[in-house]
């Protein structure tokens, strides 16, 4: 049994509610392929897909597909926010503290342990965020010669 094909960027748009636009497909995608891209990076990668966008065109859409679920919004502490296409799993991040370099941390007991509080204080947790803070190999090897 083969598994069925993934839906193009737009029919994921319109699944979302979302109207079509070659912008919003250029952003979904420029998100998708980078690596916690801040907006003024997902405004150059769009401008090199479509050509012009302003800075405001794409904060309007980097929320516009935040609240639809289809990008994920982090933003580590003193730190801009950063968007990634990794949505849904509740996973992690790293960042170093020297550079700002940001990677993907699976959790690391099975399914979402995160969302299980020792004291819920009533609330319905449907997330959980944890940073880990640290040097990257390269800030650490510069540090250490």
């Amino acid at each position: 049994m083969s598994a069925s094909p993934r839906p193009s960027t737009a029919e994921e748009l319109r699944g979302a509610g979302l109207r079509v636009t070659a912008a919003r497909v250029a952003l979904l995608e420029t998100v998708r392929d980078g690596d916690h891209l801040g907006a003024e990076a997902i405004a150059s990668g769009v401008r090199d897909r479509v050509g012009h966008i302003s800075l405001q065109a794409v904060y309007e859409a980097l929320h516009a597909l935040t609240a639809a679920g289809l990008v994920r919004r982090i933003e580590p502490a003193g730190h801009p926010a950063r968007y990634e296409g990794r949505v849904g799993d509740n996973h992690h991040h790293i960042v170093c503290r020297s550079c700002g370099a940001v990677a993907d941390v699976d959790c690391a007991v099975g399914d979402a342990p995160c969302l299980t509080a020792a004291d819920d204080h009533g609330f319905a947790i449907d997330e959980a965020e944890v940073v880990y803070w640290g040097l990257c190999p390269g800030c650490s090897t510069g540090r250490s010669s």
